[in-house]
């Protein structure tokens, strides 16, 4: 079977890996070490197509150094320890392992030892966060590496040198083409490869335009597994563009979630923005966000992105109060520190010195209500950027300042 055609184009040494010059830009950190004939265990990560693995193998080839190379996933304990084995024999090697944020617990258990001995040099490929999802035992013992994003130029360079290597032989191609892959691979080189070599195969003359690939490629690519920090990173910027009333992001995170049709959690966080970021500011969004979800719901895609792209716009838009949100975390940090204490006598269950308020004018009346240990906290603090907030404030004030002269009527 023939290789695609990104394994065939993979560098052989540092200096044809494209982008990442924070690290093999020169005199930097990994350019150094292969400068030096020196290596330590690490851990790259970063998004798919982006250079983890080029780099790995470039790092081993540039330093002429024993390796081998394993997948946290598909290779068994046995596997590992062949390697093992193999690296007693030649007193040490280097081994890539892939995806290693899945390395069960009977393989870590199998490589620390072999790690803390020196015997094994891991260089770890995964694109999940290794401050979430490593094993802290491994990560102590390594140095972590974040490669960056390739940029749209990055990409063209890449397919520039696949075209002139003459791989795809007779490849009839413009600038508007390779710039329409570079735009829609996501800064995911593996990507942009594929695309060309399908429009390669798949185009009867080998000649391939803009038009063609639109005919044969008409979705973007970008990164949003579940299961890996891409699909939490856009929810976290979808979030933090609304929280930063910047409605056209919003926008463009609504669209990237609805493109992957990820309904349950646009529904889940939409949910969390109207009460943590909008809260108290504008109460009236709640009730509209549940309406658009629930509108959403019924109609089904592609229309629900209709009802979903109105309260998104009005969130964005809305005054902004974390006032309910600061008030209640408050709360529990005293309780779950044991600032508690018994509730007061004439406020439990059988007293009889208990004032019902609706019998006084106003239907209020002072009485103590917090336990004696933190009867003065104040807890919610209420925001002035809103009317409807403005108002509880005022009503705040007013019953804080008639509890001052009830206070001061009883110490008099």
């Amino acid at each position: 079977m023939d290789s695609p055609l990104a394994l065939k184009l993979r560098p052989t040494s540092l200096k044809e890996v494209l982008g990442q010059e924070h690290l093999i830009g020169n005199g930097k950190i990994l350019s150094n070490l292969v400068k030096n004939k020196k290596i330590f265990s690490m851990i790259l990560y970063g998004k798919p197509g982006i250079g983890k693995t080029s780099i790995a193998n470039s790092l081993v080839l540039d330093l002429g150094v024993r390796y081998r190379s394993l997948n946290a996933t598909i290779n068994d304990k046995h596997d590992f320890q062949v390697v093992f084995n193999e690296a007693k024999v030649y007193d040490g090697l280097v081994l890539i392992v892939d995806e290693i944020h899945r390395l069960n617990k009977d393989k870590q258990d199998l490589l620390l030892p072999q790690l803390e001995s020196g015997l094994i040099t891991l260089i770890g490929l995964t694109t999940s966060n290794p401050f979430h999802s490593i094993n802290p035992a491994i990560r102590s013992r390594c140095h972590l590496f974040e490669l960056h994003e390739l940029t749209e130029d990055d990409i063209k360079k890449g397919l520039k040198m696949a075209i002139k290597k003459d791989v795809l032989e007779g490849i009839k191609i413009d600038n508007k083409s390779i710039n329409y892959i570079a735009n829609v691979s996501g800064s995911d080189l593996r990507y942009a490869y594929n695309l060309l070599e399908l429009a390669y195969y798949s185009s009867s003359d080998h000649k391939i335009t803009k038009e063609f690939l639109e005919s044969i490629d008409n979705k973007h690519n970008f990164f949003h597994d579940k299961n890996e920090d891409g699909y939490y990173d856009v929810l976290s910027a979808f979030q933090k563009s609304i929280r930063g009333s910047d409605v056209n992001a919003s926008l463009h995170y609504l669209a990237r979630m609805l493109k992957a049709e990820d309904l349950d959690s646009i529904f889940r966080r939409l949910t969390v923005i109207c009460y943590e970021d909008i809260g108290l500011a504008n109460p009236s969004m709640g009730p509209k966000v549940m309406a658009a979800i629930n509108a959403a719901e019924r109609v089904g895609l592609p229309e629900a992105i209709i009802p979903l792209s109105v309260v998104v716009i009005e969130l964005a838009l809305s005054p902004k109060s974390n006032s309910a949100n600061v008030s209640i975390n408050e709360a529990l940090k005293d309780v779950e520190t044991g600032r508690c204490g018994n509730p007061p006598e004439h406020i439990k269950t059988t007293s009889p010195n208990y004032k019902y308020p609706h019998d006084y004018p106003n239907a209020w009346v002072y009485q103590q209500y917090l336990p004696d240990n933190i009867k003065n906290k104040k807890y919610y603090i209420p925001k002035d950027n809103s009317k409807y907030e403005r108002t509880l404030k005022q009503v705040n004030d007013a019953i804080e300042k008639l509890k001052e002269e009830a206070l001061l009527k009883e110490k008099s």
